[in-house]
């Protein structure tokens, strides 16, 4: 008899659908599992035996063929488990097989039959919808996950045995119902705030234009200055996620197995802060099975790369295509892979290996061409894709003891929503542009349109310091978000001078 069942394939952050046949026959005795399973595939037939029997069926001693097709998809993981016990039970006449073609179903057993769970519930219940299934069975733990997506009933097991009552009685187990209002109830409440700082208001200005623009930034200054502190509190300020940015965020995480236990929706941006000793495949995605990397991981939200020059050359330029483009192509022998990358980059560094350079009280150490040799390990082409170079200068200490109460996250953030509500009203008829920063170099001429004086004053700044057409691209959009936060339609002189000054390193003498 054959039976099918449906499972689905993790391919980057989407799903394809998997039909699984299982035929048992009376003809032979062996075991059989084909269409390009690996090995925790090909492990199955014990842990279904374990389970089959430890629930008191029999498992079919018979010549047993399990197909899982299309034949040319690899199939990874033991989420197979629960289709093939379900199929081959189905197959052997020990239960009924239910509807065909209306119910997917994915969860890996232990030996007794509980139900572990899986990654990529999200990704794998929004492609059911697309493929016009009724029901998804799957674990406990990845049920509240796979209920955000409307349109599919989400039955949520804990062993085996429910699954089988769910194909003798249908009835008995009702659905899950989504958290209420999850989305919508969330606070944005942080452990940090920008009210901790003290001083430093021109670095929390010029964080505030990078996070109502969507920029990229560095953070230049001596140790103990409070790059990594103000870093921190950057995600505080950024605006809230919409629905459809934390579906997107909440896949990406649930793929690479990363979404926190008992959470069902990411609702704060991300903010990823690895170490500098990461390689570049752990960075921006890879491995033989390719799976997504920091970059993606931080997909809506922060990468932070805190002492950027103490990162390998190699991985620090395998960032350029990925800041560009908002996606990163992985490619294998049989395979392409894209997993989304549209982050922030903030960066800090010091700005000589003493870290004293530019220090208004003590002396630099560094010996004669230290200091350009220190900031020549971050290459010219990544700065020029840095948007604001900010130069962080220690608190003094009449500011560090001042009793006076500092602007809190809640009202920068107010500030920051209402530039990104004038961004998204000038790029809805624009697909993909949703901020300053993804401006394309095609349309900044209309839409960062300049008087003749700021041309003047840009023509000026190219000349002196130097600068790249890129760099010439980046004031523009700086500009621009500089503009929309005083609310003016125009970029005016000052708003043009102070995207100038944000290109410190791209001054000639620097480090000289």
């Amino acid at each position: 008899m054959i039976v099918k069942t449906y499972g689905s394939a993790i391919h980057g952050v989407h799903a394809i659908t998997i039909t699984i046949e299982v035929n048992v026959s009376s003809q032979g005795t062996r075991f059989y599992i084909t269409g390009l399973p690996d090995n925790a595939v090909k492990e199955s037939e014990r842990r279904i035996e374990s389970t089959i029997q430890y629930m008191g069926y029999r498992m079919p001693r018979t010549r047993t063929v399990v197909n899982m097709a299309p034949a040319d998809i690899r199939k990874a993981g033991a989420a197979y488990d629960l289709p093939i016990a379900i199929g081959m039970l189905a197959a052997s006449g020990q239960i009924p097989t239910g509807e065909p073609g209306r119910c997917l179903m994915m969860g890996e057993l232990s030996l007794d039959g509980t139900l572990l769970p899986i990654k990529g519930a999200l990704a794998i219940a929004m492609q059911a919808v697309k493929d016009g299934f009724r029901d998804f069975l799957l674990p406990v733990q990845n049920a509240q996950e796979a209920a955000m997506v409307s349109g599919l009933n989400v039955f949520s097991l804990a062993h085996l045995s429910e699954a089988v009552q769910y194909f003798n009685t249908p009835q008995s187990i009702p659905p899950v119902k989504p958290a209420s209002n999850i989305f919508h109830s969330t606070t944005h409440a942080f452990a940090d705030d920008f009210s901790d700082v003290k001083g430093q208001q021109q670095i929390k200005r010029a964080l505030e234009i990078a996070a109502a623009g969507g920029h990229n930034a560095i953070l230049i200054g001596p140790p103990g200055a409070g790059k990594t502190m103000l870093a921190k509190r950057l995600p505080t300020i950024l605006p809230p996620l919409t629905l459809q940015e934390a579906l997107e965020t909440t896949k990406i995480h649930s793929v690479a197995g990363k979404l926190p236990a008992h959470t069902s929706l990411i609702v704060h941006r991300p903010f990823r802060s690895p170490h500098h000793t990461i390689s570049d495949t752990a960075l921006v995605g890879g491995g033989s099975i390719p799976q997504p990397g920091e970059i993606s991981l931080a997909h809506n939200g922060v990468l932070f790369l805190d002492e950027l020059p103490e990162f390998k050359r190699k991985v620090l330029e395998v960032l350029r295509q990925p800041m560009e483009e908002r996606q990163v192509t992985i490619s294998r022998a049989r395979i392409a892979i894209d997993f989304p990358a549209s982050f922030m980059l903030l960066a800090s560094m010091n700005p000589c290996p003493c870290g004293y350079f530019n220090h208004p009280e003590k002396e630099c150490s560094c010996a004669p061409g230290q200091v350009q040799d220190y900031l020549n390990k971050v290459s010219g082409p990544l700065l020029d894709r840095i948007d604001l170079h900010v130069e962080v200068t220690p608190v003094k200490f009449s500011e560090l003891t001042a009793n006076r109460v500092a602007e809190k996250s809640t009202y920068i953030r107010d500030r920051v929503t209402a530039a990104r509500a004038i961004q998204a009203n000038r790029f809805a008829a624009y697909e993909g542009i949703y901020s300053n920063a993804q401006i394309h170099s095609r349309l900044l001429t209309s839409i960062c349109e300049i008087s003749d004086n700021c041309l003047q004053q840009l023509a000026l700044a190219m000349q002196k310091m130097k600068l790249s057409a890129r760099a010439y691209d980046r004031i523009l959009r700086v500009s621009r978000t500089i503009a929309d936060l005083e609310g003016c339609q125009q970029v005016a002189p000052s708003h043009m001078a102070e995207a100038i000054q944000f290109r410190s390193l791209d001054r000639e003498g620097w480090g000289n």
